[in-house]
């Protein structure tokens, strides 16, 4: 389970990040997020969850007025016209583990989305503040670029602004301007509908149909059936993917070690021994525990699920040995 719009809200809070948050009916578009708070001022984002054909994920949030083609921008990260687009709702849950219609900036709060590559309108910059989605669409934020730079620094994450509605030529000597965006890592959906497809045995009428066929027929399908199973073998020996570290318990240990130190450095602080003293433990404590409680839960599930694809892959390959 990922982050809640009240975790999130509640995180926020904690980094001192000033923002405002207005409550509406559930919306699915931007237009209908106008009807609630278009009015108030500030820039209105719509959130765009995309995929390349080698399974990396990218959030695009740009201004609701900014024109996003997504040939272009496929081009300009060095894939080519077509080497880009919308990635699909199971995706969508189990990456940015939320719904339909809450495609958001936040969502990289979560463990499951820390190979996603996120890019910023640069128009962003000239509004003092604009709107988001919490993880949930009842309601809108607004915070300004500055604050969000801010959220996004205490994941990790360096803000990428871009001019989206750019179209730079790309050649020999003109290189993709945004391939450096590009994750390095493609991510596996956990029980993917992709993925069972490209493992799929034939049935008992599979095989019948090819039984059915001349010869020369068949013997091209087999052949096409074995390069196949030649090529996943390969691919999936040689694969590096977001979630490697929770194959060894050794790294997955060292992982949780370090999102613990993390934390308990951010507690004590000048600020907070003074304002506790002798309860600065405690408090530290206390804080460290509700903070990392979630955190624990969501690397205990991505552990949990790549023993499970690890479990699936070993068993697929020994059958189609």
């Amino acid at each position: 389970m990922g982050y809640t719009k009240e975790k999130l809200l509640a995180r926020l809070k904690e980094l001192q990040i000033d923002f405002t948050q207005y409550e509406h009916p559930v919306v699915l578009t931007v237009d209908e997020q106008a009807k609630y708070v278009g009015h108030l001022g500030g820039g209105l984002s719509k959130n765009l969850f995309l995929k390349d054909k080698k399974n990396r994920f990218y959030v695009v949030s740009a201004l609701a007025d900014t024109k996003v083609d997504l040939k272009v921008l496929s081009q300009r990260f060095g894939l080519g016209k077509g080497g880009i687009r919308m990635a699909p709702e199971e995706a969508l849950g189990e990456i940015l583990q939320v719904p339909l219609g809450c495609v958001t900036p936040f969502a990289l709060l979560n463990e499951s989305a820390r190979r996603v590559s996120l890019l910023l309108d640069q128009s962003f910059r000239a509004h003092d503040r604009c709107f988001f989605h919490p993880l949930s669409n009842d309601m809108s934020i607004s915070i300004s670029a500055h604050d969000l730079d801010k959220f996004l620094k205490s994941i990790g994450r360096d803000s990428a602004y871009v001019d989206l509605e750019a179209n730079p030529t790309v050649g020999k000597e003109q290189p993709p301007d945004l391939a450096h965006l590009v994750p390095s890592d493609a991510i596996i959906v956990p029980e993917s509908a992709a993925l069972t497809a490209s493992l799929q045995v034939p049935t008992q009428n599979d095989e019948s149909e090819l039984m059915n066929h001349n010869p020369l027929t068949t013997t091209t399908k087999t052949d096409k059936q074995s390069k196949e199973k030649k090529i996943f073998k390969e691919k999936t020996a040689n694969e590096v993917h977001s979630y490697r570290s929770y194959a060894n318990p050794q790294l997955f240990v060292e992982e949780i070690l370090d999102k613990a130190s993390s934390l308990i450095l951010s507690e004590i602080t000048e600020e907070t021994i003074k304002q506790h003293g002798d309860q600065l433990g405690a408090v530290a404590s206390n804080s460290i525990r509700k903070r990392l409680s979630l955190e624990l839960n969501n690397l205990a599930i991505i552990f949990k699920n790549k023993a499970y694809t690890e479990g699936f892959r070993a068993g697929t390959q020994q059958s189609a040995q």
